[in-house]
């Protein structure tokens, strides 16, 4: 018999203990490590890389599907069976390629049929989950904070409090706050993600955010520059001239 590596994360105590009892009735399960709360998770998943993580969706600080995200292709082997009380989450989780989707109250037999999916798919190739995660993402956008991981911390910015950010490869760098971050993720990707009605795409590397702009200066004839508070000077094309004008008026 194999033996199936688990990670239990919520953020409800007695959730975790029910959730422990049923998995203890299954002997080819072994519960490696119990999480309260997504920070938890991304760092346990991260070192442990279990087999199957019973992932809460609804938590503090960070929820279930900001956790696939960051632990994106670190834990290349581990599948996700998603436990929460509300059903609304069902189609994301699922896009997320979820193992399955528990709805608390579940029962014994419940879960029982989720193991068995699990068992059954064992030898098929993991999904690129945090890819989905992002297109999951995409559809529910505009999402008000952005996740950034800097080795064992991660970073949560809310996305009022970015400044402007700089396309650089396949990776972005943030400004928020006088301090930057980098992200692998692609511009065009976040652009996506972010309220069009407070960033605009001003440059093809640079996202602005409008809020923070202090005023506009013509640089050379065909483009201008936007002056920020701090002073900072981000470079405005022509076409995203035209489209801070249509914008801000």
């Amino acid at each position: 018999m194999t033996t199936v590596r688990a990670v239990i994360v919520d953020d409800e105590a007695l959730a975790r203990m029910v959730l422990r009892e049923f998995l203890a009735r299954h002997d080819d399960i072994e519960i490696v490590a119990e999480c309260a709360n997504g920070f938890e998770a991304v760092k346990a998943i991260s070192e442990l890389a279990p087999d199957l993580v019973f992932l809460d969706i609804q938590m503090p600080r960070l929820d279930g599907f900001e956790v696939v995200e960051l632990i994106g292709a670190q834990a290349a082997a581990t599948r996700f069976i998603f436990v929460t009380a509300y059903d609304q989450y069902a189609l994301k989780a699922f896009d997320c390629h979820a193992l399955d989707y528990l709805l608390k109250p579940y029962s014994e037999q419940r879960l029982a049929q989720a193991l068995a999916h699990a068992r059954a798919q064992q030898s098929s190739p993991v999904p690129a989950v945090d890819a989905v995660a992002r297109e999951a993402a995409a559809r529910a956008a505009p999402v008000h904070r952005v996740l950034i991981r800097d080795g064992a911390r991660v970073h949560v910015l809310a996305s009022s409090a970015i400044d402007y950010i700089e396309a650089q490869d396949d990776y972005v760098s943030i400004r928020s706050d006088s301090k930057s971050y980098l992200k692998a993720q692609r511009l065009a990707e976040l652009e996506s993600l972010l309220d069009p009605a407070k960033f605009l795409r001003v440059h093809r590397s640079y996202l602005l955010n409008i809020d923070g702009i202090c005023r506009i200066e013509q640089a050379t004839r065909d483009s201008h520059v936007a002056v920020l508070r701090d002073g900072t000077k981000i470079p405005v094309s022509k076409a995203g001239y035209q489209k801070l004008r249509l914008l801000v008026g």
